[in-house]
């Protein structure tokens, strides 16, 4: 599935539940967002937590999802071109020089 399909799957269930309302007890600011984001990327520690293996990978892979969707929404609210803002990243990354270890 292309990441656009995710997106405006994503935005789907977002208004749906009545979200993007203004008068939404949930309102989709990128400030919220981006504090959900951080939250939700949070919850994976939980996973990793005391423990070398993971033990519950369904767990895991929803806390993934959650923090995969979050930063979709965010990307999209506010105007970000997400796949090119990637691809930039990696050519930029490409170009860098890493400390040796």
């Amino acid at each position: 599935m292309e990441l656009k399909e995710l997106e405006a799957r994503m935005h789907a269930f977002v208004t749906a539940r009545g979200w993007y309302e203004v008068d939404s007890q949930k309102p989709q600011t990128p400030r919220n967002l981006a504090a959900s984001l951080a939250i939700e990327a949070a919850e994976i520690l939980e996973h990793f937590q005391w423990q070398v293996d993971v033990k519950d990978k369904e767990g895991l892979a929803g806390e993934l999802a959650d923090v995969a969707l979050y930063l979709l929404q965010l990307a999209s609210v506010t105007g970000v071109d997400l796949e090119q803002a990637i691809l930039d990243k990696l050519a930029l990354n490409q170009e860098r020089e890493w400390p040796a270890p």
